[in-house]
């Protein structure tokens, strides 16, 4: 079968090459490589062979990939190797702090779900789970409640490091494409996306406005299908 693979933005040769091997031995006859952002930018339908430039911001569980694409390339992007499974660590390490309770990563993961929030709104009533674990004291099982601001407390660092990385990108941007992010905003992919008010939260603190495109979660690999259905549309794309 002819495979392909999605690879973080700016993989090394050397990495490129471990991952094309390990395929062929797997029974890969062809192997081609597709940088993350662009599969995510195709999956999301935006049209990257366009001059006009359009920035992705693909959320995942373990990297953060954030690029600038035009003319079917990456013109800037980077790799932030925090994600999903840091947000989570986060709500661990808070519900241990702050409560004295113990949970799993699963229990983590499902209050983010929850009541994970990227940016409280003002007057809003906020929303509230029993969350069930071990005391940190007693070692004996505890429920407890948890409300969205102890929450958004927690994972803040997490969001503020992938904001960095938007503006460190942002700031490498050559003039004409900043103007065109500006008219057309940053659009957000990958199943971390799906927390509340990220596109918020991002907006709020770029200036530049943010959105989630539809089914985030199935942007990349929507993406590497429709890439390797037209092999010779995507050529450039593809490694």
């Amino acid at each position: 079968p002819e495979v392909m693979i999605s690879i973080p933005g700016g993989s090394s040769h050397v990495e490129k090459r471990a991952v094309v091997a390990a395929c062929k031995e797997a029974g890969a006859s062809d192997v081609y490589l597709i940088e993350e952002p662009l599969a995510a930018a195709i999956g999301a339908k935006i049209p990257i062979s366009q001059a006009s430039g359009h920035m992705i911001v693909n959320l995942g569980g373990g990297t953060t990939e954030v690029a600038i694409i035009s003319l079917g390339q990456l013109v800037v992007y980077k790799t932030v190797r925090v994600a999903g499974t840091k947000i989570d660590e986060a709500i661990l390490h808070h519900m241990r702090k702050k409560h004295n309770l113990i949970v799993g990563e699963r229990t983590a993961e499902d209050i983010k779900i929850k009541v994970g929030n990227a940016f409280l709104e003002e007057g809003k009533e906020e929303k509230k789970i029993e969350v069930k674990g071990r005391d940190f004291q007693t070692g004996l099982p505890k429920i407890i409640e948890v409300g969205e601001r102890s929450i958004n407390e927690a994972i803040q660092k997490p969001l503020k490091q992938i904001l960095e990385g938007i503006k460190e990108v942002l700031s490498q941007t050559p003039p004409e494409l900043a103007a065109d992010i500006v008219d057309q905003g940053i659009v957000l992919t990958g199943g971390s996306a799906l927390l509340t008010n990220i596109d918020r939260y991002i907006t709020y603190y770029t200036g530049v406005a943010s959105f989630v495109v539809e089914e985030p979660l199935f942007c990349v690999i929507r993406g590497v299908g429709m890439a390797i259905e037209n092999l010779d549309s995507f050529k450039e794309a593809i490694r």
